[in-house]
């Protein structure tokens, strides 16, 4: 049985090889479910709105993100790094079912799993002060946002 913390690792894998082989998401996403056929179509729908919410609000939270990396400009970012962010941006942003405070954990722990001990720490630093100016609960749903 698949989990989120598994959706959102293939959700950065795939956010992964859009930013470094830029194509239309549909189409790096059909290339990563014939390499992953056995992904459970509940993930599979997660993945999908996460990848084409991610994209189709790029250029929003690429400038959200620079707003809060002092002195990082986007393309200095470890390409994990900065994949990872966008896609915690993106929940606590547009997924007003998942509390930020589970956005910043999960993010955390995959950039520590696919980057380092210190990435953690960098995405840490910067969602935490992205949350401080939501302007919706930390760590409850808010299906309003």
């Amino acid at each position: 049985m698949a989990t989120r913390r598994d959706a959102r690792e293939w959700c950065l894998q795939v956010l992964f090889h859009l930013d470094l082989n830029p194509t239309e998401p549909d189409k790096a996403l059909d290339w990563f479910w014939k390499e992953h056929p056995d992904v459970p179509d509940k993930s599979r729908l997660f993945v999908s709105e996460m990848v084409k919410g991610v994209m189709a609000n790029r250029d929003v939270i690429d400038a959200t993100l620079q707003k809060y990396a002092d002195n990082w400009e986007l393309p200095r970012m470890n390409s994990v790094d900065r994949n990872v962010l966008r896609m915690a941006i993106y929940e606590m942003q547009n997924r007003g079912d998942i509390p930020p405070i589970v956005s910043i954990n999960e993010a955390v722990d995959v950039a520590r799993y696919f980057s380092s001990v210190d990435s953690g720490r960098f995405v840490n630093g910067i969602l935490d002060r992205v949350r401080k100016d939501l302007g919706r609960p930390s760590r409850t749903p808010h299906k309003s946002a």
